[in-house]
């Protein structure tokens, strides 16, 4: 009952953001052929909004939309004639799916690691360096740290690629890029909870017994300190998604961020939606997933009524 409440719920969402986006593109001054319409003739115009249903009013073009997108068709790009939004979304996912992929196990993996090791050696030196580090990562935006690494990494020292997109090497820096926010408030996350969880009544009971450090950490501590974690893992995913839009254009990844951005400067309306929508899909079914993972760190949580049992 619970995951059907939530697919219920995904649906209406979906819709919501459909309808918003749709009004917030018709209502931008304009049509997408304004910059062309000097080179076009009046009929020529004409038939192009025909083409695109930009003739009709404005709640036919609504139905319309409605009903290619319930047939998974997101329509054709307006300043490409010879490719579709799906065809965009499909070829540019591939390389976006892969600095959101990398981006997020960096951040994960750094900032469980880095938090944990910050509760472990509180208020000494590594839990210094660690809070230093998440300090810079939080107050440093993606589109800063970006060109810092081009200019260091690939310019100066000539470490990594930063041209094309032909190997994973060319995704390590904008990865990177994309990770440090996020890794940063992770290891603030893992840190506070890991302290409140050594401090508590059962861990002190698991080290009277004499086991090992490490064990304790990863076989108690670690499971309660990651819940957390999860809460912040569909905001993390939403970060790192919106963080591609300029990632992709600086780093000049053929990736769906860049299609993005251009169309808005191009106002090509279908891909506007088409990249909003999708972006949006992914992102629900994240949350919807993380919800999902509740039930498997914590058994005391029910899928049935999304509460916890006591």
């Amino acid at each position: 009952m619970f995951v059907i409440k939530k697919i219920f719920s995904l649906i209406i969402t979906m819709w919501v953001i459909i309808t918003i986006t749709f009004v917030i593109m018709h209502s931008i001054p304009g049509d997408p052929f304004s910059n062309d319409s000097k080179a076009l003739s009046e009929s020529q115009l004409n038939n192009m909004k025909a083409k695109f249903h930009l003739d009709q009013p404005l709640h036919i073009q609504y139905l319309i939309y409605l009903k290619n997108i319930i047939q998974l068709d997101l329509g054709p790009s307006i300043q490409s004639e010879t490719r579709t939004v799906n065809t965009i979304i499909s070829e540019g996912f591939g390389a976006s799916a892969l600095l959101g992929i990398q981006s997020i196990i960096i951040a994960l993996i750094g900032g469980i690691l880095l938090g944990t090791l910050a509760a472990l050696y509180k208020h000494k030196f590594m839990d210094f360096l660690a809070l230093f580090l998440a300090i810079i990562g939080i107050s440093v935006p993606s589109f800063i740290l970006a060109p810092l690494l081009i200019k260091y990494f690939g310019v100066e020292w000539n470490l990594l690629p930063i041209a094309n997109f032909d190997t994973w090497t060319h995704s390590v820096l904008p990865s990177i890029a994309l990770a440090v926010g996020p890794l940063a408030i992770i290891t603030r996350y893992v840190r506070s909870s890991m302290i409140e969880v050594l401090s508590s009544d059962y861990i002190r009971t698991v080290r009277a017994k004499g086991l090992p450090t490490s064990y304790i950490i990863l076989q108690h501590a670690l499971r309660n300190t990651l819940l957390p974690v999860i809460t912040f893992i569909g905001p993390l995913f939403a970060s790192v998604v919106t963080g591609t839009f300029v990632i992709e254009k600086v780093f000049s990844i053929p990736g769906i961020g860049k299609y993005f951005v251009e169309s808005i400067f191009n106002r090509d309306y279908p891909v506007i939606m088409g990249t909003t929508i999708f972006y949006s899909f992914i992102l629900l079914i994240t949350l919807l997933l993380v919800d999902l993972c509740y039930r498997i760190i914590d058994p005391r949580i029910s899928l049935r009524s999304g509460e916890k049992i006591e």
